[in-house]
């Protein structure tokens, strides 16, 4: 049995028409509106972002039939669980100004999202979307929806804010009351040296460091010592660079702790105890790299598998992970980890 944390369902528009009001709905229907992009996907796989046998026979973009996610990924690989992290792009959290829209289409996305997937499979579990940049209104959202059984997370993007900041803690405070995580998973390509990379390799080969920043700024901000049940998972950045994170934030809490005295706990214990990280995209290792690895973040419990279905980097439970692991470490990495981790599970 498989329970996966990154499953993209993806939404076209017109299906959000029946879950807007006006005006919000006309500016779709009347004025043809989109979202903004920011960075092109360049990568070269057939199907742009997706893989190419996702795309539904019927032409429509991949992950978005249900019938059909259940016959290739669902039914194929025996999950017991998928965790949805949606493909509203980009999320209503990173939209610039007019946050009134977005908060309307991360309420639409919601409804539609518990309407036409968590309903319609028992396996299916969702990730409450919000517009995070009025967090009074993002905490509505959460009190709204937040205690339904199948809701199992706050979808956050890692983008250009602090999320450690004290302005975003309603956030935190209102999921750690409704039993929710919070996921985190890239929004936009990570920045540095104060620009964007310039090819898409550049991106995808540096999406750790932006998930390096969000870890970083939680921690030394306080939010797991302000709010010390919630949990955070880190979507789609891998595992491999969080020893070398863990270790490099204790050597500097040890030398500067009193510039944050409101952590009260070495970071590499808070990884461990409120963190999770997912797998893909899982680099080609043998057993033995990766036991060293699990040896070096001192715990075999805070990674749980993803596949990232239907994009096109999508990880094999059959082939990502090295072979002739021990049961134990499989079962844990497969499923239990992931079922310790949600509340709700």
């Amino acid at each position: 049995m498989l329970i996966d944390t990154d499953v993209h369902e993806r939404v076209m528009y017109e299906e959000l028409l029946p879950y807007l009001e006006q005006p919000w709905k006309r500016y779709i229907e009347d004025c043809h509106w989109i979202q903004e992009k920011h960075m092109p996907y360049t990568q070269p796989a057939v199907a742009g972002v997706d893989r190419a046998d996702a795309r539904i026979p019927d032409g429509r973009p991949a992950g978005t039939d249900l019938s059909f996610m259940q016959q290739q990924l669902l039914d194929a690989n025996n999950h017991e669980k998928a965790v949805l992290t949606g493909a509203l792009d980009p999320s209503p959290s990173s939209m610039h100004g007019w946050y009134e829209m977005a908060t309307a289409l991360a309420t639409a996305y919601n409804n539609w999202q518990i309407d036409k997937w968590l309903d319609q499979d028992e396996r299916l579990y969702g990730s409450i979307h919000i517009a995070a940049q009025e967090p009074w209104n993002a905490v509505k959202e959460i009190e709204r929806i937040g205690s339904h059984p199948k809701m199992v997370q706050v979808l956050l993007p890692i983008d250009d804010k602090l999320w450690g900041d004290p302005y975003y803690h309603p956030i935190f405070e209102a999921a750690q009351r409704h039993n929710l995580a919070i996921g985190m998973h890239h929004n936009e390509p990570p920045v540095y040296y104060g620009q964007w990379p310039k090819y898409f390799i550049e991106w995808h080969t540096l999406i750790p460091t932006s998930h390096m920043n969000v870890v970083t700024n939680m921690i030394f901000n306080g939010v797991f010592d302000k709010f010390p049940d919630l949990k955070l998972i880190m979507i789609e950045g891998g595992f491999t660079y969080v020893p070398f994170l863990m270790n490099k934030m204790d050597q500097q809490y040890t030398d500067l702790r009193h510039e944050v005295p409101w952590v009260k706990r070495m970071p590499s214990d808070i990884v461990r105890e409120n963190m999770l990280f997912t797998t893909q995209p899982l680099e080609s290792m043998k057993k033995k790299e990766l036991m060293q690895i699990i040896d070096q973040l001192g715990s075999d419990e805070i990674i749980s598998f993803s596949t990232d279905y239907p994009h096109w980097d999508y990880d094999s439970p059959d082939a990502a992970l090295p072979p002739n692991l021990d049961d134990d470490l499989k079962e844990k990495l497969y499923t239990e980890n992931a079922r310790n981790f949600y509340p709700k599970f």
